[in-house]
């Protein structure tokens, strides 16, 4: 399906490698921060074959390496900056290529190019602009959930214009890694009530700056293309509330929902492998890009997940009939599980099937225990405005009132449900949030929950008489199918941005919701603005196909990249892909992190905490360089032919001057320095002469006294 952005991020790290210093074998220096961004997509072996012969990370101790190259790719932080010039002033490498991920702060930059020392061993000095984190081929994340409240905490305001920053050069990072310079489209709320309702206006205008200044310094930006000219989208999560709500029963965001999973540099869940034999054992599995089960069936619904698995282990059975005792009926999942312990020989499949099996195994027990098939009908409800017969729907307080007494739904869904249900109503009185808070047997902080969500635009409260009907959806509501089935009845719901991208595609995306971020850009109509855009002179020759709902399959495919400000569910990553798969284009969702249903209820509780509590990277000390940089390296021993061998006879020293008898007799206390007073000097016992020198040594007894003292090495410490 087009380009993978993971394949991308892969090759520009090695052709960076591989282009400075051709030929030559070289060190690798990497710090913590871009050390992450080479490990998401790229392989040690993969550095090392290009000539590399060490891959070593800045803030550890090093060897020095004065004899060999060194190609640097470090974040612009001040202290990797302090790293590298503690490495300068060391000569620790030969010659230094430095690669930055993104710009440099002025300071920074002005530090390193006025230091005459840097200058004399910089043989390179690039910005790669690549500071982002591929998790699919189309799925970016800048790994930074911190965003959310950076975002829209009330109390955090003085980091906005730096957050704001930092959002522009990663989304600039990931345009220019695209090789695109896209028309830019931002959201702005129809009926603005929140501070935070300029957030996206604002961010678009930054996001626009530095790509409009990035092309100024790059004449070859954009690269020669007869694609037509991307888009960037950039929206927030106040967008679509619903979608971080709802029960989603897609493999991939039913598991994120309902399952463990820890997500770190890596996605890892926890299974037991090899389950009933001598060797079982918990073990951390991966899933990502590299798992072809996961790849396959993440967007699927669970219920043609787990019909496509059986079917495909019922296949492998029966070309391999020897690797089982049993009938070989692969007809449910407690089978299959029994089966994979006759696959001891296929043991990289047989923990993949042990892995997808278990997490739908699991998925479907909680779907059951905790009534998520009542539960999920009403909240479709409540997120469509439509029943499940495209009809206005009926009696859902009592609906709701019914699912609230149910002891087998959880605390977490019965908060969830309640916040549907307001957003549906937009907004109900407070005694009706605290009766329905109460029927709920929900801890009163949980009502800080409901009452944050003003600060994303939602309505909270309304008054006793209150005229405004609920809230009217974005986008149109959808026709009803000629058939759904009772499965797919849970599922009724579409995100905003699937929306979006349609109405896009079909040129009839409206310029009120979605304005341009060149206002002189606009027209009449979606269309006519687009024809204006892509007519500028010096982008791109191609004739604009914007409107054009399925382009041929000779035709390079479009790039649509779409931003979602403060975390974006997998639903809408789903719906991304969809609409790729649906209309010939690239759509690429990038987004500060991915959100789960409990992370968007912390993250919207976190919104009324005190803002020292939530520890935000910004406010913390920033790191320093470790001291071991600045340390003098310890003075090489002796060698082993100068020190004294114990079986040998040491040499006898030298005799030094004779000692000065006549002086000592003459020496008075007390004396207050008459002609025969001496003052003695403690080391070799020399003692300085008041005779006919005068007080000094003579220039004969001072050569000797020199000679001596570098024979007993009094000064062997570097002078």
């Amino acid at each position: 399906m087009g380009v993978s952005v993971i394949d991308l991020q892969r090759k520009i790290f090695v052709d960076i490698v591989r282009s400075t210093a051709p030929g030559e074998w070289k060190v690798f220096v990497l710090d913590e921060g871009s050390k992450r961004l080479v490990d998401n997509v790229a392989t040690m072996d993969e550095i090392l074959n290009e000539n590399v012969t060490n891959i070593e990370q800045i803030e550890q101790k090093r060897p020095m390496n004065k004899d060999m190259d060194a190609v640097y790719l470090l974040t612009p932080q001040p202290h990797v900056v302090d790293c590298l010039m503690a490495d300068f002033q060391r000569r620790r490498y030969r010659r230094s290529y430095l690669v930055w991920t993104s710009l440099l702060d002025p300071d920074s930059r002005g530090r390193i190019m006025e230091s005459a020392v840097a200058r004399e061993q910089i043989a390179v000095f690039k910005i790669l602009n690549i500071d982002f984190f591929p998790r699919e081929s189309h799925l970016i994340t800048f790994r930074d959930p911190w965003s959310f409240p950076v975002l829209f905490h009330p109390a955090c305001n003085r980091l906005i214009r730096k957050h704001m920053d930092d959002l522009a050069q990663k989304i600039v990072s990931v345009c220019v890694s695209l090789g695109e310079y896209p028309v830019i489209r931002y959201y702005r709320p129809p009926n603005p009530s929140h501070e935070a309702s300029v957030l996206c206006s604002h961010l678009s205008r930054f996001v626009q700056d530095e790509l409009d200044q990035y092309a100024q310094y790059h004449e070859d930006f954009p690269p020669p293309s007869n694609r037509p000219r991307g888009a960037l989208f950039i929206t927030d999560r106040s967008m679509d509330l619903f979608s971080p709500l709802l029960h989603e029963f897609t493999y991939q965001a039913m598991a994120h929902d309902l399952l463990p999973i820890r997500e770190g540099d890596k996605v890892l869940y926890k299974t037991v492998v090899n389950e009933g034999e001598a060797n079982e054992q918990e073990k951390d599995l991966e899933i990502g890009e590299k798992d072809k089960i996961w790849v396959e069936n993440r967007h699927r619904h669970m219920k043609d997940t787990i019909e496509k698995l059986m079917g495909e282990f019922q296949k492998f059975i029966d070309e391999n009939p020897h690797f089982t005792n049993s009938d070989g009926n692969a007809n449910s999942l407690n089978a299959i599980k029994d089966m994979l312990a006759g696959l001891p020989e296929f043991q990289e499949l047989k923990e993949a099937y042990s892995l997808h099996l278990t997490m739908a195994q699991e998925c479907m027990n909680i779907f059951q225990q905790r009534k998520l098939p009542d539960l999920a009908s009403v909240e479709q409800s409540l997120a469509t405005g439509l029943d499940e017969d495209y009809k206005k729907p009926k009696n859902l307080a009592e609906q709701v009132v019914r699912l609230l007494d149910d002891e087998n739904i959880n605390a977490s869904d019965r908060l969830r449900l309640i916040t549907l249900y307001l957003l549906y109503r937009n907004g109900l009185l407070p005694a009706d949030t605290q009766k329905l808070l109460a029927h709920a047997q929900l801890p009163p902080q949980d009502g800080e929950v409901i009452h944050n969500l003003d600060l994303l635009g939602a309505r909270v409260q309304k008054p006793l008489k209150d005229t405004k009907s609920t809230t009217s959806p974005l986008f149109p509501r959808k026709q009803a199918p000629s058939t759904i089935s009772e499965e797919y009845a849970l599922s009724r719901f579409s995100p905003a941005i699937q929306s979006m991208l349609e109405d896009h595609i079909r040129g009839d995306l409206s310029q009120v919701l979605f304005p341009f971020a060149k206002p002189h850009l606009d027209a009449p109509d979606g269309l006519a603005g687009q024809t204006n855009i892509s007519s500028q002179a010096s982008l791109r020759s191609a004739k604009p196909t914007w409107a054009k709902s399925k382009l041929s399959s000779v035709e390079p495919r479009q790039r649509i990249i779409v931003f979602i400000a403060g975390g974006a569910t997998y639903a809408e990553s789903r719906a991304c892909y969809e609409v790729s798969r649906a209309t010939s284009r690239d759509v690429f969702l990038a987004t500060s992190h991915m959100v789960t249903p409990s992370l968007f209820l912390k993250q919207l509780s976190d919104l009324s905490v005190d803002k020292r509590k939530l520890d935000i990277p910004a406010e913390r000390p920033k790191p320093k360089a470790p001291a071991h940089l600045f340390e003098r390296d310890e003075p090489p021993p002796p060698p082993p032919n100068l020190q004294p061998s114990t079986s040998q006879r040491p040499a006898v020293p030298s005799k030094g001057p004779a000692p000065p008898t006549a002086g000592v007799q003459a020496m008075k206390i007390n004396s207050n320095g008459s002609e025969g007073s001496q003052r003695t000097n403690g080391a070799a016992g020399s003692v300085t002469s008041a005779s006919s020198s005068g007080g000094k040594l003579l220039k004969k007894d001072k050569e000797k006294e020199t000679e001596k003292k570098k024979k007993h090495h009094f000064f062997s410490s570097k002078k």
